[in-house]
């Protein structure tokens, strides 16, 4: 009996230790002991292809337009070789189910040729988990899915976020709780979904709820990841989002490398740079490609910088290295831009990465133009879907009155010059899109013109 006893305990144990091995890491805290989020594989190698149309779909935290600023920010000076074009589609309140009803008219016509998904905050329901809510959210969610797929587009399906605290009932720590375990089921049907699909997962929830809780411990107990509302996140939570999206892509981070000989006076500079000239430790360099520069831009936050600190952003995907070797002196002072900074010779031999170590550099400047016009084409974006495409060829100028007479019930110069695409009381949906095209397109088109090679200054001097 003894015998059967240790028996039946060993078997328990080794299964107990292998459903653990099937689950992502936990911090050592007893606030995370229910949740169970399933291992998600990283990407196997690069997702994205050279001239991809990349749609970013999702709620209001995609309509936000933060993110998904990041991303294409990203996308178009970290990766400029790929020219990944992007289009954000993000609507508040929206459902998977929602975003199913409208992806043919609003999205598919775009021709997309890769798309990220975000959804689950709204289809979680706010309220602990329920069998319905499951099968709801899995039945809508393959769906899109194969719709993607049948127009030919790959799929990364994301999980959603994780929730916060909030001064309203129901959204103390117990609440809280009980939304976020929840949303955690979703995001293991989210990663079944892509695993039966055959398509990318991007694990949203895990990195934000876990970063969430570092934040809390080791900046301030009111650090909000999830936004002050307990839903919407500033831009920490949108860092930590976009860093989920892009390592979904299987992209490298390798930003560059500049190297340097002192004792045999060379340098040298990999793909995306060139050197223009070196002399006594001094490298001028023309890069036709950036770091991704988290001060000084459209999204001046503090919370990024902080957000970079809880994953691994920079690590991951943000790598501008500069390496110097044979170093005679025991320090070195390597200035860049208007900032200086002291590393041992050790540290230079061994690399040091200066998009993490230079808050402020010579990229920013630049780099705060794209972001700019990225802005300004994202916010363009969500009218062209919401007013154009459904005030009109949705049915809000429905009844006959209303489109006759639009200049009493339109202001907007452009929506009233869309009204010529009515014919027989019935608004042509390609008519609207083709003519918002026309606005559209020198806004992308402003972004390309703002991104322009930075020649820039690295000295490195005995200290």
């Amino acid at each position: 009996m003894k015998r059967l006893n240790l028996f039946v305990l060993l078997a328990h144990a080794a299964a107990c230790s292998l459903f653990a091995a099937d689950l992502e890491t936990k911090p050592a805290d007893p606030y995370f002991e229910k949740f169970q989020p399933a291992k998600a594989p990283p990407a196997s190698g690069l997702v994205l292809k050279q001239g991809d149309r990349l749609a970013i779909c999702g709620d209001s935290i995609t309509e936000q337009k933060m993110y998904s600023r990041i991303m294409e920010t990203y996308l178009t000076v970290c990766v400029p070789d790929l020219d990944v074009t992007v289009r954000q589609y993000g609507w508040g309140g929206e459902t998977a189910s929602g975003f199913l009803k409208r992806m043919t008219n609003d999205c598919l016509r775009f021709k997309p040729t890769i798309a990220t998904t975000c959804y689950g905050m709204n289809d979680h329901g706010y309220r602990p988990y329920e069998e319905a809510i499951g099968a709801k959210y899995r039945e809508k969610s393959t769906a899109i899915v194969q719709s993607f797929k049948a127009a030919g587009a790959r799929v990364i399906q994301g999980s959603p976020g994780c929730v916060g605290t909030k001064n309203q009932p129901g959204w103390d720590a117990a609440g809280v709780e009980a939304k976020n375990l929840n949303l955690c089921t979703l995001r293991n049907l989210g990663l079944e979904i892509a695993q039966q699909e055959k398509v990318g997962f991007a694990d949203v929830f895990w990195p934000m709820l876990t970063a969430g809780f570092q934040a809390r411990n080791k900046y301030d107990p009111s650090y909000a990841m999830a936004g002050r509302d307990g839903v919407h996140p500033g831009w920490a939570g949108h860092l930590v989002m976009a860093y989920a999206f892009l390592k979904s892509f299987g992209l490298d981070g390798e930003i560059g490398t500049f190297t340097v000989d002192l004792k045999a006076n060379q340098a040298a500079v990999s793909k995306g740079h060139k050197l223009v000239s070196f002399k006594d430790g001094e490298l001028q360099i023309e890069s036709s490609r950036y770091p991704f520069c988290a001060s000084g831009s459209v999204s001046n936050d503090s919370s990024l910088r902080s957000a970079m600190t809880l994953v691994p952003f920079n690590q991951e995907l943000n790598r501008l290295r500069l390496v110097v070797k044979n170093g005679a002196a025991k320090n070195y002072r390597v200035t860049w831009g208007m900032e200086s900074k002291t590393y041992s010779a050790e540290q230079l031999a061994q690399g040091v990465n200066l998009a993490d170590e230079f808050t402020t550099n010579p990229f920013t400047a630049i780099f705060n133009r794209v972001e700019s016009a990225v802005a300004a084409k994202q916010n363009y974006e969500t009218k062209q879907i919401k007013q154009f495409f459904h005030d009109l060829a949705g049915g809000k100028f429905s009844s006959k009155e209303d489109r006759c007479k639009p200049a009493e019930t339109v202001k907007d110069a452009e929506l009233l010059k869309l009204f010529a695409c009515c014919k027989d009381g019935q608004f042509d949906a390609d008519a609207i899109a083709a003519e918002t095209e026309k606005t559209r397109a020198p806004l992308a088109a402003a972004i390309k013109t703002a991104f322009v090679p930075v020649t820039h200054t690295l000295r490195i001097t005995t200290e």
